[in-house]
């Protein structure tokens, strides 16, 4: 039997552990692991999957309760199986004539199961549905096959399967959204409306992985597009914007508030910056999924009134009566005329 990893073990974490726990280490691993973050590394690919499945179940309270009971066996014929050592291949279904699948197994001694009827009847609902008439029904038919003496061979008629199918879908939210995650309703091509739960801190392009929430239970795979930001342009790890600022502030510098991801921030502007000129806030960019950050790059732009008021005018034709400065003093066209 191959020695399978606990979903507990896959995400570092105890069986007690909460479920707001589990959301927040599986997010830190989703970052980590990323297929976009780590390109070309098979092992990171497939430790983002096994995360993911682990994932829905440990955040289910209902699928964790038959997880902590039963592990890996998701139903009673892989755990007869696995127990006893019998290949799946060595059961073969029949069809009846109404197109469902008829199952027929010879009785086998299992030895003590003091839990075997309890998994029926919690997995498949075995106790119930054959009073309420389910898919699975009641034994149809039973006889001693007179070859085997002491045995009896028992048909059960189990309904048609639903055939699962994965999904794709595109989710465009803006540079605010992705950065923070969170909850986020999305309508399907077969019509359905349902709320995913976001990761953070997710780039362009970016493709999220949600178990069980495609057609009949398959997987939906959500292909995440961000709006243009007005103000924020997200250039690899680092977030570029453009300040503006006044002609005083540019000359005399000081304190200027910057709008950033997590709100605003003070950043000390020298004296005597220019127009287009680059000052760099250090960690104050994007996740980059390692715990890390990129930088805010601010590109300054020094802005003039378009309609001064009557005062400011005075001012600035004070200002150019007595000001020394002139910009245009060592222009080399000069030289040649």
């Amino acid at each position: 039997m191959q020695n399978l990893l606990s979903y507990y073990e896959l995400l570092g974490v105890e069986r007690d552990t909460s479920i707001d726990e589990i959301k927040q280490v599986y997010r830190r691993l989703a970052r980590q692991y990323h297929p976009d973050l780590n390109p070309r590394n098979k092992a990171a690919e497939e430790k983002f999957k096994e995360i993911g499945q682990a994932y829905q179940v440990l955040s289910n309270p209902k699928s964790r309760a038959q997880y902590d009971q039963f592990g890996h066996y998701s139903n009673p014929s892989e755990f007869q199986e696995r127990r006893s050592g019998q290949l799946p291949s060595q059961q073969k279904p029949r069809e009846n004539g109404d197109g469902s699948d008829r199952i027929s197994t010879d009785a086998v001694d299992f030895g003590p199961l003091p839990y075997f009827n309890s998994f029926f009847e919690q997995v498949l609902g075995l106790g119930r549905s054959l009073k309420r008439g389910s898919g699975l029904t009641a034994p149809v038919s039973s006889s001693h096959d007179h070859l085997r003496p002491g045995t009896t061979k028992t048909s059960y008629t189990v309904a048609a399967r639903t055939h699962q199918r994965d999904m794709e879908a595109r989710l465009t939210i803006s540079l605010s959204k992705a950065y923070l995650g969170g909850y986020a309703r999305i309508r399907l091509s077969d019509g359905r409306s349902i709320e995913v739960d976001l990761p953070t801190a997710m780039v362009p392009d970016q493709c999220v992985y949600f178990k069980g929430l495609g057609l009949s239970g398959g997987d939906l795979y959500l292909e995440i597009t961000v709006e243009p930001h007005p103000f924020w342009k997200l250039v690899g790890t680092d977030i570029h914007c453009k300040l503006p600022i006044t002609p005083s502030e540019a000359v005399l510098g000081g304190a200027v508030e910057v709008p950033t991801l997590n709100g605003r921030v003070k950043m000390s502007l020298p004296q005597g910056v220019t127009s287009g000129q680059r000052l760099r806030l250090a960690r104050l960019g994007y996740p980059n999924g390692k715990d890390r950050r990129g930088d805010m790059v601010v590109e300054l732009q020094i802005v003039v009134p378009s309609h001064p008021s009557s005062q400011e005018r005075e001012l600035y034709e004070k200002l150019q009566y007595r000001e020394t400065f002139t910009p245009r003093a060592d222009l080399p066209v000069l030289e040649e005329m």
